[in-house]
């Protein structure tokens, strides 16, 4: 068994999307995966988008805030009380006991609190000892965000499992191209994973061969860096 929290380096950057690849590709294997979602704000609907493309059904959205805000600030404006984390990490736990893989995916970036005393999905992860994949962007502000969240990730103890860029457009120039490096020097390992601008608007079948070919071996796909970097050109 095994939990792995997707966090962001900012909103937008696809962590849904790569929260699918990754339940979709061990799914695929045969193992038994529940997707955990501890705050859900606004009027996205992050989990019937993993249901959809991954075909995992065992999912929990722990709580629904309505504001597209930080979990903690929605909470105070909604005036009801925030997610407790160390009992998300506990419901984690207990998941973790029957299923092969939990993937938890967070709200935002890496340090969006969730509730008035600053936790963080940080925090759900080093209390449930888990490792953070985090999900970056491809073009301006993606080097200084993912080192800030690598480095966050550092001054806590916790292990990255790596960096997935989670939507690599599909007309890129010098800053895409320049920043694969960069980024690969930041986490100090190859890239763990490209996917491209779009994926989420795919069919199911067509989503998971776009998971094994953009996820490295280490989240179960044959995502080669070596080679997506000669193919873009990588400066």
């Amino acid at each position: 068994m095994s939990v792995l929290v997707v966090s962001g380096t900012d909103f937008g950057v696809g962590k849904t999307v790569v929260t699918s690849a990754v339940a979709a590709l061990a799914r695929e294997r045969g193992a038994s995966v529940a997707v955990v979602k501890p705050a859900q704000t606004g009027d996205g609907r992050d989990l019937d988008e993993v249901i959809r493309l991954s075909g995992v059904s065992t999912t929990f959205e722990l709580a629904r805030f309505g504001e597209p805000l930080s979990p903690a600030a929605a909470a105070r404006v909604a005036g009801v009380p925030p997610v407790s984390l160390p009992a998300a990490a506990r419901f984690v736990e207990e998941l973790a006991e029957s299923n092969r893989l939990v993937v938890v995916e967070g709200t935002g970036g890496l340090l969006v609190r969730f509730d008035e005393d600053g936790a963080t999905i940080a925090d759900l992860a080093r209390l449930v000892g888990a490792q953070v994949l985090v999900v970056a962007g491809a073009g301006i502000g993606a080097l200084n965000h993912t080192a800030l969240t690598l480095e966050a990730l550092a001054h806590r103890g916790l292990d990255p499992a790596g960096v997935v860029i989670g939507r690599w457009p599909r007309e890129t120039g010098i800053i895409e191209r320049s920043n694969v490096a960069d980024l690969e020097m930041l986490a100090a390992r190859p890239l763990a994973g490209v996917l491209p601008e779009g994926a989420g608007r795919l069919g199911r079948e067509a989503f998971a061969q776009l998971a094994r070919e953009g996820l490295g071996a280490t989240l179960g796909g044959s995502f080669d860096p070596s080679a997506f970097k000669r193919r873009v050109g990588v400066l």
